[in-house]
């Protein structure tokens, strides 16, 4: 049953004109994938409820804000103020139900998330060599476990000792902190800060149950409004990483990939000069990539399936590429929630249209002429799979009754989207992709296919595929850490210029292994690199779900098998993405190298 009341405030103390909301978001936790409603645990609701407006990537994040019953208004002293009365009869099974509801979602500690002027108010806290976290929520309560094993929150107080018992947060301490612009030459305030602390209080009304502490920041620190996010982002764990661990790999792969580029570039630059002699037959006899000019550009057994795929993946490199150069600009930060995701789904319905050309272009390259299988495939095979993936989880949140389940409305506006937008646009490009001629190749290809030569352990298709993937997957591993942790342990992510900077790394290494792997199988005389330069890079795929299966099971404590479901099913779609994103990086570094080098030598 908690109660709301304001301190009593000194008289000397400035206020901002007027705090008026604050907001509740869902409540998650990081033992379950499944969110909840604020309004599913029967807390104290707003009289007059009213939900903002939430755009596109709010929703398909799962976050549900309301206005909560707590009202704020500065200069007006309320000592302790009801806000509503919790009764429930343990005979009655609605209310039995509840009860167990909520000690349910204590024991996997599911969290508040409160948010006032867009800022999330945080619970601050000591943790290990004496460092301050401020998470951006708080706990629903605690419990002692009958073996007398305190569990989470109840740490914080002593007196939380009884086995077997829940304990439940019924009152908050807040302070607000803002920033007073007099001394500047403008007037009013800002709020640049809201933490609070969670308590357990018996109903006393000589106790402040909500305490508002109003607080300028101009007195003690300097806080400006444009900087009010720091003190959360210093103290988020994944801003305490070891930053030369993370400049040391990039350092690393900078290295190995220069060491391949220049390895590549002066033996190419020998081989080059050799076969560009006179005589012809000598050096032949010492290197076989010359030898299948005549097949090298045979077109590839399933073409259409690669030209699809490479259509798509097209279109997923331009919209992360977008997004992470705009998000380096800052208007995809935090502080615009959903932001993100908005603009990732905005951006891939616009870019059917890349998509449509590159694929219908080659598979026009490959021989292929049943464009209009082409087209239909590429606008739906690689969306429709994530889609029907995206449609059995949310299926299983809606059973859940979780406030992560999409609305049919929004469900309905993604297919619209889908259909009405990306779906012509695609057909647009193909359009203009067919009309253009095929790729010109710079050798002829010869009517009878070249016989392979036996090849050796690390010449064949599986032993190259499998490595090719481990050296882009060592660029990434470390910012994939992070990723994980915002995604799954609701960590803020904000280092978008590092990530920036691994995704252009990731390019080169991706690039430079497929090609390096690419002009060994060439001088072993398998020709065959149309697939293989895809799966090459594309394998990277294959290590960040080892990887993710590696973090569910070392890093989380998800319990339950909706959540586990949930937690596979999601990564599968970021595996699929990712596959055909670094395929694409590998298939089109391959095919620019395939080109340039037999471009450049002399063939009778």
């Amino acid at each position: 049953s908690p109660l709301a009341g304001l301190s009593p405030v000194p008289a000397n103390t400035r206020y901002s004109t007027l705090l008026s909301y604050l907001f509740v978001n869902r409540l998650d936790s990081v033992e379950s994938v499944l969110p909840y409603e604020y309004d599913v645990f029967d807390f104290c609701k707003d009289v007059d409820e009213r939900r903002p407006s939430e755009n596109l990537g709010q929703v398909l994040f799962g976050e549900r804000i309301e206005t909560s019953p707590y009202k704020f208004s500065f200069k007006k002293n309320v000592k302790c103020q009801k806000l509503c009365t919790k009764t429930y009869v343990k005979d009655k099974p609605m209310d039995k139900n509840m009860l167990d509801f909520l000690k349910r979602g204590m024991q996997l500690n599911y969290q508040h998330h409160w948010i006032v002027d867009n800022m999330p108010v945080t619970w601050c806290y000591d943790v290990e060599d004496s460092q301050k976290y401020c998470n951006p929520g708080f706990p629903i309560g605690c419990l002692v476990t009958t073996d007398g094993r305190v569990k989470d929150a109840c740490v914080i107080n002593s007196e939380f000792n009884k086995k077997n018992t829940f304990y439940i947060f019924n009152h908050v301490a807040i302070k607000i902190t803002y920033h007073n612009g007099e001394g500047e030459g403008w007037r009013g305030a800002r709020l640049v800060g809201a933490t609070l602390e969670p308590k357990r209080i018996f109903i006393n009304c000589s106790i402040a149950a909500l305490e508002l502490i109003v607080s300028n920041a101009s007195e003690n620190n300097n806080i400006k409004w444009a900087s009010r996010w720091d003190y959360i982002l210093v103290s988020m764990p994944h801003t305490n990483i070891q930053w030369f661990s993370i400049m040391n790999s990039l350092v690393i792969v900078l290295f190995l990939s220069g060491m391949v580029a220049m390895i590549m570039l002066r033996t190419l630059h020998k081989d080059i000069a050799r076969y560009n002699q006179v005589d012809q037959e000598d050096a032949q006899e010492e290197s076989g990539w010359k030898q299948v000019h005549g097949d090298v550009f045979r077109p590839p057994r399933k073409g259409m399936l690669l030209s699809v795929f490479l259509g798509q993946g097209t279109q997923i490199f331009i919209m992360t590429f977008i997004t992470l150069f705009l998000a380096c600009l800052g208007f995809l930060s935090p502080a615009n929630r959903g932001a993100l995701m908005t603009c990732s789904v905005v951006l891939w319905v616009l870019l059917g249209t890349p998509a449509g050309y590159v694929s219908s272009r080659l598979y026009k390259t490959f021989g292929g002429e049943k464009w209009k299988t082409n087209v239909l495939l590429t606008a739906l095979l690689c969306p429709g799979i994530v889609f029907a993936d995206f449609f059995l989880m949310n299926l299983i949140l809606w059973v859940e009754g979780s406030s992560a389940a999409i609305p049919f409305g929004t469900l309905v506006a993604i297919l619209a989207m889908w259909f009405g937008i990306s779906v012509p646009l695609t057909f647009v490009g193909a359009y203009f992709g067919f009309k253009k001629p095929a790729i010109e190749q710079p050798v002829r290809t010869n009517q009878i296919p070249r016989q392979i030569p036996e090849q050796s352990f690390f010449t064949k298709p599986v032993p190259g595929i499998v490595m090719g993937g481990i050296l882009p997957f060592g660029c990434i591993f470390i910012q994939l850490f992070f990723i994980l942790n915002s995604i799954w342990s609701h960590q803020m992510y904000y280092m978008f210029g590092f990530l920036f900077l691994v995704f252009i790394i990731l390019l080169i290494t991706c690039s430079e292994a497929t090609i390096l792997l690419c002009y060994f199988h060439l001088c072993a005389e398998d020709y065959h690199w149309w697939w293989r330069s895809f799966l090459t890079s594309g394998f990277t795929a294959v290590y960040l779900f080892v990887y993710a299966v590696h973090y569910f099971f070392s890093k989380l404590q998800i319990v339950g098998a909706a959540s586990t479901i949930l937690y596979f099913g999601y990564t599968s779609i970021m595996v699929l993405i990712f596959f055909l994103f670094t395929g694409t990086i590998g298939f089109f570094a391959c095919f620019w190298f395939v080109n340039k080098i037999y471009s450049v030598v002399k063939v009778d």
